[in-house]
């Protein structure tokens, strides 16, 4: 079966791969900044933050490809329940990994299936991350490790290359981590019937 993943994530895309999930992609283009602002304006936290935007992405390409499986999915870093944004820069990215030094957050991604321009499926999953203890230096010697292109669009830690060099330890799915809790995607879309 067929599906469309509505993200431009290239980690995302090889995940669904890995897993020998035939997929297209269509991006959806979701000003995800307005969305969020929005969200927090109306008090909401990054679950729920995450949850929409999963959901508004796959929808908004749903409405246009009728009868087709659309995945929408997103990830936030939730510290101390609030939502830790992309850097938009490389000093933003060290003052991230400054916050979240030596502290516990939680990665929360979301996943939701839609068809016909509605949602038939979502799910969130969380992984609790502990981030070890290191000096300004380090994490700056981290980050010149990462393009800025990468670190703007992926975030602070890629957990696929060098990121797991900053944890203490990592309670959740590595692949959710990533991006997408595909496990549970693939078991929706076995019992899934047309």
């Amino acid at each position: 079966m067929k599906i469309i993943l509505a993200s431009k994530s290239g980690v995302r895309k090889k995940i669904l791969d890995n897993h020998k999930i035939d997929c297209e992609v269509i991006a959806s283009n979701v000003d995800e900044d307005e969305v969020k602002n929005a969200l927090l304006d109306e008090g909401a936290d990054p679950t729920i933050i995450s949850k929409n935007l999963a959901e508004i992405k796959s929808i908004k390409v749903s409405s246009k490809n009728p009868d087709t499986l659309v995945l929408g999915a997103d990830s936030v870093i939730s510290f101390n329940n609030e939502l830790i944004n992309k850097p938009k820069s490389r000093d933003e990215a060290l003052k991230i990994l400054k916050k979240l030094n030596n502290s516990k957050h939680y990665l929360i991604s979301s996943v939701c299936i839609s068809k016909n321009g509605a949602m038939i499926w979502n799910h969130t999953d969380a992984s609790e991350l502990k981030m070890k203890n290191f000096h300004e230096e380090s994490l700056k010697q981290y980050l010149d490790k990462i393009s800025t292109e990468t670190l703007l669009a992926y975030g602070v830690y890629q957990i696929e290359a060098n990121g797991l060099e900053l944890f203490e330890y990592i309670n959740g799915d590595k692949e959710s981590i990533m991006g997408l809790p595909v496990k549970d995607i693939i078991n929706y879309i076995k019992q899934y019937k047309k």
